[in-house]
């Protein structure tokens, strides 16, 4: 019979093209203040393959709200599950994190993550342009050394991510030869937000929803300009 499987997709929904039932995911979860722009604290989302819908034997967790809405007040103390990922719900979602992420879904409804992706890919082939133009990388075989910082005087930066841009999103990871932490914060200071994973790791996403292939070069310039 083999066994259910999930995915998790955290750093996919809103960034890529997904086909979950064409694919034939048996389920899928995530959260929404990434690329969906739901805000700190958003509600999540869940998937599940329609070819489960009514299996009603697959363990969950129940509450209130996975039971039918034509009944669930008729208190017969028999649980009536919806079909479906609603089934799978346990209580009313907050007002306002679903307010929120509402208005972000308004936003894309204006255009279709096809088109979304289609700037993407081109808006962090851009920023891959520029990096791999203007900085040298580690010769091969070096490793990073937080006691010698600096290769021959210049910073060098390796792109970690796939090059191939079917296998990543917008985002770059960015490994430097020196440590992240000053310069990160300046570019805070100047309006840039990225993030880091200590202690030479900087993730760059390039947001084809509202950023635009102007914001890569400030972005590019102002590093450049730092390091």
């Amino acid at each position: 019979m083999g066994c259910y499987v999930g995915i998790d997709l955290a750093h996919a929904i809103g960034n890529v093209e997904l086909h979950l039932t064409d694919w034939g995911v048996d389920f899928a979860c995530w959260c929404n203040y990434k690329y969906m722009n739901g805000g700190p604290g958003s509600i999540g989302g869940f998937f599940l393959h329609k070819k489960h819908a009514e299996d009603y034997s697959i363990p969950r967790f129940l509450g209130w709200w996975s039971h039918k809405r034509e009944t669930r007040f008729e208190m017969s103390n028999r649980l009536e599950l919806q079909p479906g990922a609603a089934g799978f719900q346990l209580s009313n979602p907050p007002v306002l994190e679903t307010v929120s992420l509402l208005a972000s879904l308004n936003v894309f409804s204006q255009t279709t993550i096809k088109e979304l992706r289609k700037k993407s890919i081109l808006l962090t082939g851009y920023l891959e342009l520029l990096l791999k133009q203007n900085f040298s990388q580690l010769p091969e075989g070096e490793q990073f050394d937080a006691k010698r910082p600096r290769v021959d005087d210049r910073v060098t930066v390796e792109i970690i991510s796939p090059s191939d841009p079917d296998q990543r999103g917008c985002q770059l990871s960015l490994r430097f030869s020196c440590l992240t932490e000053d310069f990160h914060q300046k570019l805070y200071r100047s309006g840039i937000i990225c993030d880091t994973r200590k202690p030479n790791i900087m993730r760059v996403a390039p947001t084809p929803l509202y950023n635009t292939f102007t914001d890569v070069l400030m972005f590019f310039k102002q590093l450049q300009q730092m390091l």
